[in-house]
């Protein structure tokens, strides 16, 4: 890199990410599976590397142990909450269409909140056949077959990082090679840190609400506290529509209940956004609030369903990659 100066190297650097964005345009569903097995298998060789640290095991066995320890560890969860949380879940379809009869019947009441709403109300009912939303859930088992080949191969990335990361550096011309790999290992480190520290969040936010709803008589509780956490994934969006959901099916019970789950929703939000986040943010990887809710509507546009759930994560390595290849001087530059 040393014949070239600091505006050709950007210049390269900015023709790379361009050249990026248009490659994921044209191969987009390629490009987003791609991205989800390199997310998979982050997270497998970070829970890896952790336990040779701490073992002394090879990646190759720890990697083994990381996977089956994951494996059990569902099937068990599954054991002990599976029926549970399949019944609920279960209740959620035949309890959708009695939670807009109890919201139809509320807003036509006389009071004045009520008669507020309605208006909006019936915008958003207006053509949509809302009984039957909750039947369109089992259309999601056609991306079972997505799911799985994004989870295949994360785990033949996580089996050999060293041999990938080597290949795909070997497509990049040689005067940037070593500016590319620090960009690739910081983003690495980066989307780990954001990994775990989404994770934490997760669990936080999925277990205060199944709490509040279990402290306030809320139906579907544990249900929905599960969902919850999986929705915090998605920021904005994600604990927006929990929101509505959970306020929904409240309903059934009474408007009152109602009340007391939007509050509590409120709370949790309040408490995920002020205190939890910013507590993990100390260490992991912080994205600005607009860049998220950027990342979801653009991502969302381009790649769809997949797009908005692994939006923020996109743009975590992004933002990094652009920083290091583009707005970070070289140490060159500098002799």
């Amino acid at each position: 890199m040393a014949h070239l100066d600091q505006f050709q190297r950007r210049a390269l650097a900015f023709g790379a990410i361009a050249s990026l964005f248009i490659l994921a345009w044209y191969l987009k569903d390629v490009a987003i599976m791609v991205f989800g097995g390199v997310v998979i298998s982050t997270a497998l060789n970070a829970m890896a590397v952790a336990l040779m640290r701490r073992t002394g095991l090879s990646h190759t066995l720890a990697l083994t142990v990381v996977v089956f320890g994951l494996l059990a560890a569902l099937v068990l969860l599954s054991l002990l909450l599976g029926p549970q949380v399949a019944q609920q879940i279960g209740a959620l379809r035949t309890t959708l269409p009695q939670a807009i009869e109890a919201a139809s019947r509320w807003l036509q009441t006389d009071s004045s909140l009520g008669m507020s709403l309605a208006e909006i109300w019936d915008l958003a009912k207006g053509g949509v056949p809302w009984e039957s939303v909750a039947s369109y859930a089992s259309l999601a088992t056609g991306g079972l077959l997505n799911v799985a080949l994004i989870v295949i191969l994360g785990l033949y990335l996580a089996g050999s990082p060293s041999f990938y990361f080597q290949g795909f550096l070997k497509l990049v011309p040689n005067d940037l090679r070593g500016r590319v790999a620090k960009a690739l290992k910081a983003s690495g480190q980066g989307l780990e840190k954001w990994l775990l520290g989404q994770m934490l969040s997760m669990l936080a936010v999925g277990t205060l609400t199944t709490i509040g709803l279990l402290l306030v008589g809320a139906p579907l509780a544990l249900a929905l506290g599960v969902l919850a956490g999986v929705l915090t994934f998605v920021p904005f969006f994600g604990p927006l529509a929990f929101t509505c959901l959970a306020v929904l099916f409240a309903f059934t019970d009474s408007p009152s209940r109602a009340l007391y789950v939007g509050i509590l929703c409120l709370v949790v939000q309040q408490l995920e956004g002020y205190v939890i986040t910013p507590f993990i943010q100390r260490w992991a990887v912080a994205l600005p609030p607009v860049l998220g809710l950027m990342a979801v509507v653009i991502f969302g546009l381009l790649f769809g369903a997949l797009g908005i759930l692994l939006a923020t994560p996109m743009m975590v390595v992004l933002m990094i990659l652009v920083e290091t290849l583009y707005v970070e001087d070289d140490p060159e530059d500098a002799t």
